[in-house]
């Protein structure tokens, strides 16, 4: 009986439990890999992910860079505009101020020769032609 006992322990050994402790270490080594194969992985999905990030936040600032140059070129345009129209509104109010003397100029010395003459013709008429001469 215990001979049979022992046959059927080394029966058992060869037949089931090798087989099921080799299948049994080889999925512990396949589970092992994966999960080694995971944390690499994982590691490298954390370092790209940090590199993107890095590079979004350099491609953030220097579009911000960017934008404010942008602005300022833009404000610096504008003041240029401005002080242009500024000088020429100033230069067209200056010819205009200088034709208005000129048409003034021109109206007083016509009103000049025009009292001139009707003093003349006041005094001719008050006076008589023979007495002005």
């Amino acid at each position: 009986m215990a001979l049979q006992f022992v046959v059927l322990a080394f029966l058992l050994n060869a037949i089931f439990y090798k087989p099921l402790n080799k299948v049994l270490d080889e999925r512990a080594d396949y589970i092992r890999t994966n999960e080694e194969d995971a944390r690499e992985r994982l590691a490298t999905a954390k370092s790209v992910t940090q590199e993107y990030e890095q590079q979004i936040t350099a491609a953030r600032r220097q579009s911000q860079s960017v934008i404010a140059d942008a602005q300022t070129e833009a404000r610096r345009i504008a003041a240029e505009k401005i002080a242009d129209a500024q000088r020429a509104a100033q230069k067209q109010k200056e010819a205009a101020a200088q034709e208005i003397e000129a048409q003034r100029q021109s109206a007083l010395s016509s009103l000049e020769q025009e009292v001139a003459a009707l003093s003349d013709q006041i005094l001719n008429k008050l006076l008589g032609p023979e007495l002005i001469k």
